[in-house]
């Protein structure tokens, strides 16, 4: 059998992978993206959309910075926004306690230079007449906003494919090893040989870096999403709350995406799908934020497979056991906001050897081998989904 040869084997095709066959291919160079599927098929297609700075954990606030720049370059680097639009992102509390957390945030986010409006209880219903009266208050996030998720991978693949990249769909990995030289990556009957492996394979990047003398104590997650027939626009931003327990947005074609609670999935298979339960409950919780809801009909739900990690922030950054191996994987729920980011600071750690973006909570060997996680990995809640 003869392998293929290149320089750098991608293994994933959500928008992490597909950005760095991107920035890699803009650079000049040669490089092969092995996808499982379809490009977009799990995480990075199927999520909210939310295009959201505001309640990340501190440690992803610079990735979550420099990637809005990116978002805002979209039109010049792949040809479309992908719907991207700048809507602000509401946080909104529900209790003292939560508007407490709101405060104690506005910190995090001076320190990052991240610029939030802090709305308190009359204000926020002046301004958002439409919101229930468990809301007490809200943090607002100008800059933050939302895009279609079925958009962006494909576009950036075909970017990607523009400038060089080598896209290919329905391709499942079976074997990975390490000569001592290259990585010898085998899909079916095809062998691919390259100086340099980057996974970004969401919750399979488990595997991927377990073959690898890295394992890391990644869960399959799927989140429950539904949207609503068109009504009349009225919610403009993007909405969250404390806790992430829902999350919900309006599109100006008038349908309402919203989110809380998780389905189930067999990764092996791979298949997910929403569970009813957790529909019903986020239903009553979205109607708890905006009663106008109330009486609209509920169209469609669907999840995906994402990978979870135990401190809900990601493993980037080179592997800690092998030359030429780089992850990025586990983003948790919230990582689609950061995909256009991870192709860069990938193509600067293969191609410079370093990133302006600190990367030291992410390192795949913060987890314990008995699955513990250290200080540095403690678990964030507020970064989750919303």
């Amino acid at each position: 059998m003869s392998a293929t040869l290149t320089d750098v084997l991608i293994v994933g095709g959500g928008g992490a992978g597909c950005s760095t066959a991107l920035h890699l291919a803009s650079r000049g160079v040669r490089c092969i993206l092995l996808e499982r599927g379809q490009i977009g098929g799990q995480a990075s297609g199927v999520n909210y959309g939310g295009v959201r700075q505001q309640g990340r954990h501190p440690a992803e606030l610079p990735l979550a910075r420099r990637s809005r720049e990116i978002w805002a370059r979209l039109p010049e680097l792949i040809g479309t926004d992908c719907e991207f639009e700048v809507t602000g992102h509401l946080k909104l509390a529900r209790n003292e306690a939560e508007e407490a957390d709101l405060v104690a945030y506005l910190d995090v986010a001076r320190d990052n230079g991240l610029p939030l409006i802090m709305i308190g209880g009359n204000a926020v219903h002046q301004q958002y007449p439409w919101l229930g009266s468990d809301v007490v208050a809200g943090s607002l996030a100008p800059d933050d906003g939302a895009a279609n998720p079925r958009l962006l991978s494909p576009a950036l693949a075909r970017a990607a494919r523009d400038k060089g990249a080598d896209i290919r769909e329905f391709m499942p990995v079976s074997h990975l090893t390490h000569d001592g030289t290259e990585f010898i990556v085998q899909s079916g009957e095809h062998e691919f040989r390259a100086r340099h492996l980057v996974n970004t394979a969401g919750y399979w990047g488990g595997a991927i870096a377990k073959a690898f003398g890295e394992p890391v104590p990644v869960s399959a997650l799927s989140p429950n999403m539904l949207v609503t027939e068109p009504i009349p626009y009225f919610i403009t931003p993007n909405l969250g709350v404390v806790g992430g327990d829902v999350y919900l947005r309006q599109i100006r074609r008038g349908n309402v995406i919203f989110g809380g609670g998780r389905g189930e999935s067999d990764p092996d298979v791979p298949r997910s799908r929403p569970l009813p339960e957790p529909g019903y409950a986020v239903m009553a919780k979205a109607l708890q934020l905006v009663p106008q809801l109330a009486g609209v009909q509920v169209i469609r739900s669907w999840t995906g497979i994402d990978g979870e990690m135990p401190d809900d922030i990601p493993v980037i950054g080179p592997s800690r056991t092998t030359r030429g191996l780089f992850h990025a994987f586990g983003f948790s729920g919230h990582g689609f906001q950061l995909g256009p980011v991870i192709g860069a600071i990938m193509s600067e750690l293969i191609l410079d050897g370093r990133t302006d973006v600190p990367l030291e909570p992410f390192r795949i060997d913060r987890f314990a081998q008995d699955g513990s996680f250290n200080q540095q990995g403690q678990r964030h809640e507020a970064s989750r989904h919303a």
